[in-house]
């Protein structure tokens, strides 16, 4: 990749060589039609890590790595951005009438999953396969015809034709919660009524799915008491989250910034 298609980025004086920006560029989906937005969010993210280590050697802050999740550690930067953000940003712990009135603003919020007892019957096909795809979707139409006919059991017919290995329980996949599938196929489920197949045929990266769901548990409202400790502890992430944006647009506001647009213009030059 020729990293000189990248800007300059000069912060407070320190440049940042283009090699970063290439290498940052990897963690931002890239695509011909939205390469622009993929590069200006990877400067974006490297002006905002280098204004929190320039604040953090001002500082003097010295951090050990920490275990961030089994045999995987912060980096050196890691451990003192986490450090300066510690000793930066105060939260308050909400009190129990915060979170109540949190509460109250919707109890529906809050409640036990939903349980769903599904059948299927698979037409397995690659998406990325237009072929594949356009036959397995003639099958899946086929059967919903034969279904919607009556003259076999969804039970038959997915012992006889389906391609997922529940096709010996007759398309039974016993009882789901949410997350327990893919996405494409929960979000299906979701719109369905106990006892109803679904219109049309569900496509998911397996295939093209017959689905019917055979009964439904709706998750019902859960006392305060119970969700007291998630609300508690959403609403502390919520305030992080502010002060943190808060701490970084006070950096990004005393600071000389060139080569990213981070609201002020591409070109922002502010004396220190």
């Amino acid at each position: 990749m020729n990293t000189q298609m990248f800007p300059d980025l000069v912060i407070n004086g320190e440049t940042i060589p283009q090699t970063a920006v290439a290498a940052e560029l990897q963690n931002h989906t890239a695509s011909k039609d939205n390469f622009a937005d993929a590069l200006r969010n990877a400067a974006n993210a490297l002006v905002i890590r280098t204004l929190l280590l320039q604040e953090a050697r001002k500082n003097g802050i010295e951090a050990t790595p920490q275990e961030v999740s089994p045999n995987r550690f912060e980096t050196e930067d890691e451990a003192k951005i986490r450090a300066l953000l510690e000793s930066e940003i105060d939260i308050a712990r909400p009190t129990e009438e915060d979170i109540r009135t949190e509460w109250q603003k919707d109890p529906e919020r809050f409640r036990t999953m939903p349980l769903w007892e599904v059948s299927h019957i698979l037409c397995k096909c690659d998406p990325n396969d237009a072929v594949e795809t356009e036959l397995a979707l003639r099958r899946a139409t086929d059967i919903l015809s034969d279904l919607r006919k009556g003259g076999q059991t969804f039970e038959k017919i997915a012992r006889a034709q389906s391609d997922c290995g529940s096709r010996s329980e007759g398309g039974s996949l016993g009882q789901l919660r949410p997350g327990d599938t893919v996405p494409e196929f929960e979000a299906a489920l979701r719109k369905l009524s106990e006892g109803e197949i679904a219109p049309e045929p569900v496509l998911s990266r397996y295939g093209y799915h017959v689905l019917r769901l055979d009964a439904l548990a709706e998750g019902h409202p859960l006392p305060f008491e119970t969700v007291k400790p998630k609300i508690s502890e959403a609403m502390e992430k919520a305030q992080w989250a502010r002060k943190a944006k808060a701490f970084v647009d006070g950096l990004i506001a005393s600071s000389s910034i060139t080569g990213a647009d981070l609201g002020r213009g591409t070109n922002n030059t502010k004396p220190n």
